[in-house]
C-alpha cells in the first residue's frame, strides 16, 4: 500500500516538474523581445539540458503521460482555433503555391530522405513541421504514426533552427528581390515554418506584410487535418502487413483509422467553423492547447539526452536545411510565375 502511495507521489511530483519547466519557458518567451524564441522549443532545449544532469528512473511514468496524454489533449484542443472561414478569405492564390510547397515537402522530402538516410517517421514529421506550421504539426503528426521521441526533438530542433535563420534573412531577401507586400507575404506565410517566425518575419518587412503572412499561415495551418488523416491511414496500413506477418492474416480494424483524439480535434474545428464558440472562449481554449503542447514538449526534453542527438549526427539537420530551402525556392519560383512582384 505504501508503495502504491509512494509511486502516486513520485508520479505527481514527476508531472509537476513537466508543468514547472513549461511555465517557465513561457517567462522566458515572453523576456525574449520579438517573438525570436517559442516557449515550444525553450522548453524542449531546457527539458535536454536538464536531462543531461537529473535523470532518475521514477520520473519516466510521468515523462510518458505527460508526452503522449497530455500532448494529444492539447491536440484536440487545438482544433478550437482553426476556422474554415479563414480559408475563404484569403483567396485561391495561396492554396496553389500551397499545393507545390506540399508536393515539394512530402514528394521531394520522400527522395531527400533516401539520399540522407533518414527512418520514414522522423523524415516526414520534419517535412510536416516545414510544409504546415513547425511544431504543432510535428506535434499533431508524431502520436498516430508512433514516432519516438527523440525523432521528434530532432524535428523540432530542424524546423527551429531554419526558422532563427530565416528571420534575419527573410525581409533582406525580400528587399533585395524587389517583392511587394502581398508577394512577400505569401512567400513567408508560405515557407517559413512557425507562426511565430512567419510573424516575425512578416512584420520586419512591412505591416502589410506582417498582417497578410499571418493570415497565410493561419490557413496553412488547416492543412493539418487533412495531412494527420493520410498518415493515420499510412500508419495503419503498416501496422496492417506487420500484423499479418506476424499472425498470418490478421487484420487491423480500418474504421478504427482516426484515433479518438484526432475525432476530438475535427470536432472542435468544426464547431469553431460554424460559430458556435465565442471568440474570447476559442482564445483560452487556444492559450491552454499552447501551454499543454509546451508541457509535453518539456516532458519530451526531459527524456531526451544530449547523447541522443550526438548519435543522430548531423543528418536531421541537413535534411531539415535541405526541404526548407527547396520549399523557400518553390514558393518564390510559384509566386513569380503568377504574376506576383
Amino acid at each position: 500500500m505504501k508503495s502504491k502511495v509512494k509511486d502516486r507521489g513520485l508520479f505527481v511530483a514527476g508531472v509537476a516538474i513537466c508543468f514547472a519547466v513549461a511555465g517557465l519557458s513561457v517567462l522566458v518567451e515572453k523576456l525574449i523581445p520579438g517573438e525570436l524564441l517559442g516557449a515550444s522549443i525553450v522548453a524542449l532545449f531546457m527539458g535536454t539540458i536538464i536531462n543531461s544532469f537529473f535523470h532518475p528512473a521514477w520520473i519516466k511514468p510521468a515523462l510518458k503521460f505527460t508526452s503522449k496524454r497530455i500532448l494529444k489533449v492539447a491536440i484536440i484542443l487545438l482544433g478550437a482555433s482553426l476556422s474554415i472561414n479563414t480559408i475563404m478569405s484569403v483567396g485561391k492564390m495561396t492554396f496553389f503555391v500551397m499545393i507545390f510547397t506540399f508536393a515539394m515537402c512530402f514528394g521531394g522530402g520522400y527522395f531527400v530522405r533516401k539520399i540522407f538516410g533518414l527512418n520514414w517517421k522522423l523524415g516526414n514529421l520534419i517535412s510536416a513541421g516545414t510544409g504546415i506550421c513547425g511544431g504543432s504539426a510535428i506535434a499533431a503528426i508524431a502520436p498516430v504514426i508512433d514516432a519516438e521521441d527523440k525523432d521528434i526533438a530532432f524535428a523540432m530542433s530542424s524546423t527551429f533552427l531554419f526558422d532563427m535563420v530565416m528571420i534575419a534573412l527573410y525581409p533582406l531577401m525580400g528587399r533585395a528581390l524587389g517583392l511587394s507586400d502581398i508577394a512577400y507575404g505569401i512567400w513567408a506565410g508560405t515557407s517559413v515554418n512557425d507562426t511565430a517566425s512567419v510573424v516575425a518575419s512578416g512584420y520586419a518587412f512591412s505591416e502589410i506584410a506582417g498582417d497578410f503572412a499571418t493570415m497565410v499561415k493561419l490557413t496553412r495551418t488547416i492543412a493539418i487535418i487533412p495531412t494527420v488523416l493520410v498518415f493515420a491511414y499510412v500508419g495503419t496500413r503498416i501496422k496492417q502487413k506487420e500484423l499479418k506477418a506476424a499472425s498470418k492474416g490478421q487484420k487491423v480494424n480500418l474504421v478504427k483509422i482516426i484515433p479518438w483524439f484526432i475525432g476530438g480535434f475535427l470536432l472542435l474545428a468544426v464547431i469553431n467553423s460554424v460559430g458556435l464558440i465565442p471568440e474570447a472562449a476559442a482564445g483560452v481554449i487556444k492559450g491552454t492547447s499552447k501551454f499543454l503542447m509546451v508541457t509535453a514538449l518539456a516532458a519530451i526534453g526531459l527524456g531526451t539526452s544530449i547523447t541522443d542527438f550526438k548519435k543522430a549526427g548531423l543528418k536531421p539537420m541537413f535534411y531539415g536545411i535541405t526541404i526548407d530551402t527547396l520549399v523557400t525556392l518553390t514558393a518564390l519560383i510559384v509566386i513569380w510565375c503568377m504574376g506576383l512582384r
